[in-house]
């Protein structure tokens, strides 16, 4: 897929980048070699190959879910500048 100046200038103004005219040229050539390079890798078989999400085989530890140390609203609540009835009040930000 070959960019030219005027599809890298579209790009841009969508974008909101500024590109200097000068630059054009030079960024429509790159931008067209990654499109090659990209074309390359889709003619790649990979027929068979499984999809990675990592290049490690690894699980993860996991642990018991349990509830451990619940019901201190009081404690918890003693940290706030100011409470009500149990919850925090903190200042209004939408109107």
């Amino acid at each position: 897929m070959a960019i030219d100046a005027a599809t890298v200038r579209k790009v841009a103004r969508l974008a909101r980048i500024a590109v200097p005219e000068e630059r054009l040229d030079p960024m429509a050539k790159e931008l067209s070699g990654i499109f090659q390079w990209i074309e390359q890798l889709a003619e790649v078989d990979t027929d068979g190959v499984e999809p990675m999400t990592s290049a490690v085989a690894a699980t993860l530890p996991l642990r018991e879910d349990v509830v451990t140390d619940g019901g201190n609203s009081g404690r918890v609540l003693s940290n706030a500048p100011k409470s009500v009835d149990g919850f925090y009040v903190v200042p209004k930000v939408v109107e």
